[in-house]
């Protein structure tokens, strides 16, 4: 089994902001495989196959509690999941994967590393950025994107799909090689 999982807050009123990128690249990819939700984990969940959808409804900062009761109930392995999120350091519209690393200062991320007890899992970390001068990184990433910028989060998420798809049927190395550095 594999664990698709999108990181974001459940309130509508964050629902076009940069941190819910993870949620934004999911609702394409739930709507192109056609799949239901329910809620279970502390989350919305569906699952075709043998493949899980995951967005935790415990808000970003304690992603972890979700993600590790889905991984204990499927006996899933690190390896076994792959976390969709928002990256404020990198250029918006670029595509970054990854399989280990720290939590760059992103605290859904730091929950998961602290409650699943390892920084190697698969990630695609989703250019939100970069921040501006002005702007603490707490309220750029609690900004709603423009219009123009909304425009091309659809044309992300539709690469957000084929990656996916390429990741669950050849690995994480080779999705790495086509799709890791890629501009929308």
């Amino acid at each position: 089994m594999k664990a698709i999982i999108g990181l974001g807050n459940p309130e509508i009123r964050y629902k076009t902001t940069r941190h819910n990128t993870g949620f934004l690249m999911m609702d394409k990819i739930l709507e192109k495989n056609n799949i239901v939700l329910s809620d279970k984990f502390d989350s919305f969940f569906g699952k075709s196959g043998d493949i899980l959808y995951l967005l935790p409804k415990t808000y970003m900062n304690l992603s972890g509690n979700a993600v590790i009761q889905l991984m204990n109930f499927y006996k899933l392995k690190n390896t076994d999941i792959l976390v969709i999120y928002d990256d404020a350091t990198i250029q918006f519209g670029t595509f970054r994967l990854k399989k280990n690393g720290s939590f760059g200062g992103h605290n859904g991320i730091k929950s998961i590393i602290n409650r699943i007890g390892t920084d190697v899992f698969d990630r695609l970390k989703v250019g939100v950025g970069p921040v501006p001068n002005n702007i603490p990184i707490d309220s750029f990433v609690l900004s709603n994107f423009s219009d123009e910028e909304l425009i091309l989060i659809d044309k992300m998420a539709n690469v957000a799909v084929d990656t996916v798809d390429y990741w669950i049927k050849e690995g994480m190395e080779k999705t790495q090689n086509k799709y890791n550095g890629l501009v929308i």
